[in-house]
This record gives structure tokens, C-alpha cells and sequence, in this order.
């Protein structure tokens, strides 16, 4: 029996997760649909993700996918639905945008069946493991577990949290999932844009932090690496300040629709000093004193990560475990 991806063209169970904030651009996400895997395209503003849904469709003639955070979401936004070939959705009350497949993230069994009952394709099962925001709050495998156990059979479940190897696609398909989603091992790619000084700490990288520092306009939870923000405001609760959060909150209605050359100057103007962080990652656009204020976004299989190389070895080297 196919699954969810072979029957909508793909090739491998391996997807890329949709990195945000500039880091999971065309040319990660064609390498990834041009090695057999699914390239997702990390959301931006709706004209931006038309043109790199254009470079991406140049780059390859297989699938791509748009990923698209539904507290950020533009009218625009639906017309990028209906171009791309798959849509995946995080975030929030789960709608359908387009006619598309469509896959929507969950962190827990109650999303989940929210999820099924608006009508999803498949449902991504995200583990608290997982690098970048992050709404899971039990390990990925006991989640996906208790998904599989709640919704009707055959409802296909991808699982994001804790893959980095071989291995850990063998145990995840075993386990029931249909597919993997992978973030943190294809940030350390080639293609990705996470700039030289991200990568050089992804590399070294073992711990990581799960804090809602990082939640200007975007109040949540990320797992991150820890940096000079994290050192100087992280103390008695990983979270961070009370009234930075309740802060963070308020202003949620007007960042998450504000201008990207708004967010852009809040970027560079960041300090050690004021506790006040966008969401926002390091990508090759931004200068190297970003990594110190900026959520450098990783999940726990930094630890066991030590080289970035092009995606599509990467893609190769996972797919051997979907042979097992």
C-alpha cells in the first residue's frame, strides 16, 4: 500500500521541515525534492514565497511544499497555498487554504484531533526533541504513540523530534509513522541560509534550551542553543522574565502583521542588555553579532550532529534507514 507521500509523489519518506526566517529557502528546498525527499519552503511574506516557489520550480521538476504559520497568516498567503504542490500548516486553529495536501503540525492528542476533524490529509506528530517552535511537550515516540491510538486508522502520521540518522527513520517507520520530518539536520546543510557563524555553533553545539525568550510579536516556546541572551536573562525559570513574556504577548497583533523591513531593523538593533528578542534566526543576511541575540534554533540531535554537508548526501543517508 502506498503512503501519504508516494501516493502524492514523492519518492522517499524524508521531509525537510519548513524552516522560517530565511533559512529554508529554493535552493534547500529544490536539493531536497531533486535527491526523492520533500523540500518545504520556511514562510515568508506572500510575495516572497511566490518568487522562491518560482526559483524553487526552476531548480526542480519534483514537488515542493510551503510551510505556513497560521498566527502570520495574509490573505495572500492562500493564493501561495493554491500554487505550491503540498501545504503544511503550524500553528493554530487548522484551516484548509487550498485543494492542495494537506498536512498540519501538532504538539499534542487534543491538536491533533482538532486537527483530523477539520479535515487534514496527514498531521505532522512534533516531539518535545524538536528544534524551533515548538508546542510537543512529551517525547516524540510517546507521542505518536498516543496520536495513532486516538485517530481512526489510516490517517497518515510524520513524525518530527529526535531524527538525525538511518537509525532513527528505521525506529520511526517501525513505530508506525509514515515519514520524518527533519529540521535540525538539514539547518547544518550546504544549501541551507543559516549564516557560517549558526552553522560553526551547530557543529559544536550539544546542549539546548527550551525558552520562551525568543517571543517578541510571537509568544511560544523555541528550543534553541544557548547564547549570550539565553546567559544573561535565563536564570531561576528557563522561560524568561514574567513581564518580558507578558510583553512579548501583548505586542503579538502588531508585529506578527508588521512590515519584514519593521522586524529586519528590530533584528539589527538588538542587544545583550534588553531582553526583548524577535523569533527571528541567524541566516546569511544578518551580521555575526546576531548570534549572540538571535535564536539560534536547534533540536536535541545537535548533540549528535558534527558536519554539514550537501542536503541531498543528507537525504541519502536517512532514506538507507527506510530500506530496514
Amino acid at each position: 500500500m502506498d503512503s501519504f507521500l508516494t501516493s502524492n509523489g514523492v519518492a522517499l519518506p524524508i521531509v525537510q521541515a519548513g524552516m522560517g526566517g530565511g533559512i529554508a529557502g529554493p535552493a534547500l528546498a529544490a536539493a531536497v525534492t531533486s535527491a526523492g525527499g520533500l523540500g518545504t519552503l520556511g514562510m515568508a511574506s506572500p510575495q516572497r514565497m511566490r518568487d522562491q516557489l518560482d526559483e524553487a520550480r526552476e531548480r526542480t521538476d519534483g514537488l515542493i511544499a510551503v510551510n505556513l504559520l497560521l498566527p502570520f497568516l495574509r490573505r495572500a498567503h492562500a493564493q501561495v497555498a493554491r500554487d505550491a504542490d503540498i501545504v503544511v500548516t503550524f500553528w493554530g486553529r487548522p484551516v484548509r487554504l487550498s485543494a492542495k495536501p494537506w498536512i498540519h503540525q501538532v504538539g499534542s492528542i487534543d491538536e491533533a484531533a482538532r486537527a483530523h476533524a477539520a479535515g487534514v490529509d496527514a498531521v505532522i506528530v512534533q516531539g518535545v526533541e524538536a528544534g524551533g517552535h515548538v508546542r510537543g511537550r512529551v517525547p516524540a515516540a510517546e507521542l505518536l504513540e498516543q496520536v495513532r491510538s486516538e485517530l481512526p486508522a489510516g490517517v497518515p502520521l510524520l513524525l518530527a523530534g529526535g531524527i538525525a540518522t538511518a537509525d532513527d527513520v528505521a525506529h520511526a517507520l517501525a513505530s508506525g509513522a509514515d515519514a520524518v520530518v527533519c529540521g535540525t539536520r538539514f539547518l547544518m546543510s550546504d544549501e541551507s541560509r543559516a549564516s557560517a557563524g549558526y552553522k560553526a555553533r551547530l557543529r559544536q553545539g550539544s546542549a539546548t534550551v527550551l525558552t520562551d525568550l525568543f517571543g517578541l510579536g510571537w509568544p511560544g516556546t523555541h528550543r534553541v542553543l544557548p547564547n549570550a541572551a539565553t546567559a544573561r536573562w535565563l536564570h531561576a525559570d528557563g522561560r524568561g522574565p514574567a513581564a518580558v513574556r507578558t510583553f512579548n504577548a501583548a505586542t503579538r497583533p502588531m508585529m506578527s502583521r508588521g512590515p519584514e523591513r519593521v522586524q529586519s531593523w528590530l533584528v539589527r538593533h538588538q542587544s545583550v542588555r534588553v531582553p526583548f528578542y524577535t523569533p527571528i534566526p541567524a541566516s546569511s543576511s544578518m551580521p555575526d553579532d546576531a548570534l549572540e541575540v538571535s535564536p539560534l534554533y536547534a533540536g536535541q540531535t545537535v548533540a549528535r550532529i558534527d558536519d554539514v554537508r550537501p542536503a541531498a548526501s543528507i537525504v541519502r543517508d536517512l532514506a538507507a534507514g527506510a530500506g530496514r
